[in-house]
């Protein structure tokens, strides 16, 4: 899932292959809360590091299972601090565009979600998960009947193709690549430089669409993973009748339950009912309220006084990705009225400060900072217990492999920070490397974690010089190659329960580009070799050679100070219905939301 900013019933259950790559790993586009017992939240986010099954055609068919005491009508409210980052599927890699991608796209699968959070994958505009041949080398999906696009153009394999091929085109930077990748190496913009819009496609050893109905993906290898990786907000299907390359971004088509009515960037967007959704074949999503509109700009402390006050609009208002403000969570959690109005769950992210190697080259700076760095002051603007854990590593407690008692560099034992041991590190360092370019989003939440840093390095004698970036566009900036920054928070949670999907894209060399999230540009010889050798193993082979590769980056290399592990505490109004806790999206599940009255 890339930043913060990720499934009924006779499912086939398929072993999760813990070596394979990639919302949901997705970067963290801001988070916040369980409780304030860190144990018992941890034996919950094992949760999230169950296997998951892929479902049969029967669990695929729509329409999806009615949400107790569900009714028709009115409008949801939705509070949102930052604007979106992007509205193109192939863009959308940050939590904020995946939950916008719940309510207006569809792709070939979807994560399906029960009462008890456990998870399966569905066939979204496909029959089913998806049929392996060949050892798991080829993957074949049939497209359901009836599956329009808003226009109500009928959506073929043509499309699907499409789909696949524009994310090899220049201007598609901010999305997903594994299935890029996966089909074409990691110099996959080579094989298709203008992705697929003249004459040259995939060849169909690769990618064949032998009829309108048939999409069949050949890899050189074993992706079991497929069903799962396909479920991602980034491959959502973009019909090919009506893309408009880069423009796609600011009006793009729905397949979903809803449409996009009107959209201002940056400040608001309305959704209204798509009338060419099908619900008979949709087994996930509802069609429940007549539209939604978002409210771009609203500060955290702002939704949660609204949400509390629980007036006029407020009532039918949810917060999107923003959590219950850390100075009014008392306010919250002592009224048994506004209390029962939350939803509370771990997050796959795991919030670290990320060091530009190509900046801050010296390692013992790079230790330093993350000897130094004040977990515990951090979590505080976050809502304490309530916002998070202090991490020890760089892996979170809802991935396969954590490991909890490793902390090579005791943020256990000083969660405050070692101002002590940073102090000897830096004895010998140059004044001129004692000086880093804190780039943050200009969000009520950043201006904390921004003081919390300040105050902590600078008693170790590093001078931190702050700039400031638009929060929608933050993870756009950071990802240049060629950023002017050396260091930046960012989290990063799991596609799906495997430690492929953190390691590989965050820490590959191969995948230093811009727009990619190795944030860090790592490129290390070990690494890759690690990475690999991982991608080649069965899975329980792989996990420990993911540990190797998860040790060695943390102490050998340290490109990023784990700083604590996110937890979700979101607030929403009295007349919303069906709200949950999604363990696939770490939010409200907007899937199942509705007016009750």
């Amino acid at each position: 899932m890339k930043s913060l900013t990720s499934r009924r019933a006779r499912a086939i259950v398929v072993a999760v292959a813990a070596g394979s790559l990639v919302l949901t790993a997705c970067s963290e586009n801001k988070g916040n809360t369980s409780g304030a017992d860190s144990k018992k939240d941890q034996k919950k986010a094992a949760q999230q590091s169950k296997a998951i099954t892929y479902a049969d055609a029967a669990a695929s068919t729509g329409p999806a299972a009615e949400v107790a005491g569900a009714k028709s009508g009115g409008t949801v409210e939705v509070y949102q601090e930052a604007g979106l980052s992007h509205l193109d599927p192939g863009q959308i890699y940050v939590s904020d565009g995946g939950q916008v991608a719940n309510l207006i796209f569809r792709g070939l699968t979807n994560f399906q979600e029960d009462s008890k959070g456990n998870m399966s994958v569905v066939g979204d505009i496909a029959t089913d998960a998806g049929k392996s041949s060949d050892g798991g080398k080829t993957w074949t999906y049939t497209i359901k009947d009836g599956i329009k696009d808003q226009n109500g153009n009928e959506i073929t394999s043509a499309d699907v193709r499409h789909t696949v091929e524009r994310m090899y085109a220049e201007f598609i930077f901010d999305g997903p690549n594994y299935l890029q990748t996966w089909l074409s190496g990691p110099k996959y913009r080579e094989a298709l430089k203008d992705g697929g819009f003249g004459k040259k496609h995939l060849p169909a050893s690769v990618l064949d669409t032998p009829d309108d109905k048939t999409v069949v993906f050949h890899f050189d290898k074993p992706r079991p993973d497929l069903p799962q990786m396909l479920a991602m907000s980034g491959y959502s299907i973009v019909p090919e009748k009506t893309d408009t390359k880069a423009k796609y971004d600011k009006a793009p088509v729905s397949l979903g339950p809803y449409k996009i009515s009107e959209y201002k960037v940056g400040k608001a967007l309305k959704l209204v009912k798509n009338d060419q959704w099908d619900p008979k074949t949709d087994s996930v999503r509802h069609q429940y309220v007549d539209g939604w509109n978002f409210d771009f700009g609203v500060t955290e402390s702002t939704q949660t006084k609204r949400l509390i006050a629980d007036q006029g609009a407020s009532k039918n208002a949810i917060q999107f990705t923003g959590s219950v403000e850390s100075t009014q969570i008392q306010d919250v959690i002592t009224d048994p009225a506004v209390n029962k109005r939350t939803i509370k769950g771990y997050q796959p992210y795991v919030m670290v400060l990320n060091f530009n190697l190509d900046r801050v080259k010296n390692k013992k700076v790079r230790d330093a900072v993350t000897y130094a760095v004040n977990s515990k002051s951090l979590i505080a603007g976050e809502g304490g217990a309530y916002g998070g854990d202090p991490a020890p590593n760089l892996f979170a407690p809802t991935l396969p492999g954590y490991e909890a008692k490793y902390d090579p560099y005791g943020r256990l034992k000083t969660p405050s920070g070692n101002i002590k041991k940073a102090k000897e590190l830096l004895k010998d360092v140059p004044a001129s490397e004692k000086k880093l370019v804190f780039a943050y989003r200009n969000s009520e939440n950043e201006q904390k974690r921004k003081v919390a840093l300040e105050d902590a390095l600078s008693k170790v004698g590093i001078e931190v010089v702050g700039k400031e970036i638009d929060a929608a566009s933050f993870y756009e900036q950071i990802g240049k190659v060629k950023n002017p920054y050396d260091i930046y928070v960012t989290g990063w949670g799991q596609d799906w329960p495997s430690a492929g999907t953190v390691v590989t894209p965050i820490y590959d060399g191969d995948q230093i580009a811009d727009g990619s999230p190795n944030y860090s540009h790592v490129n290390d010889p070990k690494v890759q070799e690690l990475i690999k050798k991982a991608l080649s193993e069965e899975p329980t082979a792989a996990q420990k050679t993911w540990q190797e590769a998860h040790h060695y980056i943390l102490e050998k290399v340290n490109p990023a100070a784990p700083l604590w592990y996110a937890k979700q505490f979101q607030l929403y109004g009295s007349n919303i219905g069906g709200a949950r806790y999604s363990t696939e999206s770490s939010y409200i599940d907007v899937n199942n939301l509705f007016l009750k009255s």
